[in-house]
């Protein structure tokens, strides 16, 4: 590779094949190294064959780029790494694999957010007769040690609060197959509000919608699954918590003018969970009971119902609340506090499923 004075060797490289000079350069800054290796000389070079390099590249979410000579140092040092974990025996190939199929799409998200949403309004020229290309570069600069500090960071208190949930499990087939209480948050009529509102204007809706539901299901204990735009997934390890996200959804929706109404189904049982995401009866049993709720309101199965009477957060009648509260005002005493409330709703067929009875939740007077 020859270097001129009009710029760098990545720069001349870019002017041979036709690639932006800037996006060659921010790419350097951003790897750390420049590009040296065919896909093939990167195998070679990290020891692993050029069919497993591929699945490795391809789970990480990259596109085949033939014989180009487009990979660095970095993509060696990760497929050696990757190809190592597998020789020591700590993982299968195929789990290896998951590894960069998680790691890729986890971070693919979160690239895309930053440059859609972060990088494009920072690198606004700050002056008239600025390009952006003269002030993204040290833009990028500055920030790129920053923003991987803290993504690292954020990643190992993640791994922590992860790892610890995993060692509390009863067994190991908990730690794959484990009950669990999950939620679906749906907006009302979200399909309606697609043909009548403007991208930029929807767009805000659903970044509203989906960062007030990240932070209550956050603060109130719960962790995200996902968010699908008009829904969010979410579960708790408790039926108690799960409950009182809900609620709390649904009641802070209900204050702000500008959403839709929203609706909630949530389900208590047995979910597997694969690469951050939760499967199963549960999950689906959540979702259809999202599909049937009423506006500004919560169903919840049997087993959630029943889950929130054993743990005394729920009476299991309002008939039997009173009875309990009558005995203990004639014996002098205080009666049993229930934060919330259920109400069985008619049995109906759901698709797939058979016939469930869905229970109305809501929350008890004095209960916030």
């Amino acid at each position: 590779m020859t270097v001129d004075d009009s710029g760098s060797g990545e720069d001349a490289q870019g002017a041979d094949s036709g690639e932006d000079p800037l996006a060659l350069r921010l790419e350097g800054l951003i790897l750390g190294a420049e590009r040296r290796y065919t896909p093939f000389q990167a195998a070679r070079s990290a020891g692993v064959s050029m069919e497993l390099a591929s699945r490795f590249w391809r789970a990480m979410g990259f596109a085949d780029i033939g014989q180009a000579k487009a990979l660095t140092e970095a993509d060696v040092l990760a497929l050696r790494r990757l190809a190592g974990l597998v020789e020591a025996g700590l993982l299968s190939e195929a789990m290896a694999v998951q590894v960069a199929r998680s790691t890729g799409q986890t971070t693919a998200r979160l690239a895309e957010w930053q440059i859609d949403s972060f990088l494009e309004g920072l690198t606004e020229p700050p002056e008239p007769g600025m390009t952006r290309t003269e002030v993204t570069y040290p833009i990028v600069e500055l920030l790129l040690p920053e923003l991987e500090e803290f993504l690292v960071y954020v990643w190992r208190r993640q791994l922590a609060a992860s790892a610890g949930r995993v060692v509390q499990a009863a067994d190991d087939e908990e730690m794959v197959d484990r009950r669990l209480a999950v939620g679906f948050a749906d907006l009302v009529g979200f399909t309606r509000l697609t043909r009548r509102m403007e991208e930029e204007e929807l767009g805000e809706l659903v970044e509203a919608f989906e960062t007030t539901a990240a932070d209550l299901v956050a603060a109130n204990g719960g962790r995200l699954i996902k968010t699908l735009g008009d829904e969010v997934l979410y579960a708790a390890d408790d039926a108690g918590t799960a409950a009182e996200i809900a609620l709390r959804l649904i009641e802070t929706m209900a204050h702000d003018e500008t959403m839709p109404e929203l609706r909630v189904g949530m389900a208590f049982g047995t979910v597997t969970t694969r690469m951050g995401d939760v499967f199963g009866t549960t999950v689906n049993l959540a979702s259809r009971l999202t599909s049937i709720a009423p506006k500004d309101a919560v169903l919840v199965d049997t087993a959630f119902a029943e889950e929130l009477i054993r743990t005394q957060d729920a009476p299991a009648s309002e008939a039997e609340a009173a009875e309990e509260a009558a005995a203990a005002e004639k014996e002098g005493e205080e009666p049993p506090v229930y934060r919330f409330g259920l109400q069985p709703m008619w049995q109906r067929p759901v698709r797939g499923l058979g016939v469930v009875e869905p229970w109305l939740l809501t929350r008890r007077d004095g209960a916030l």
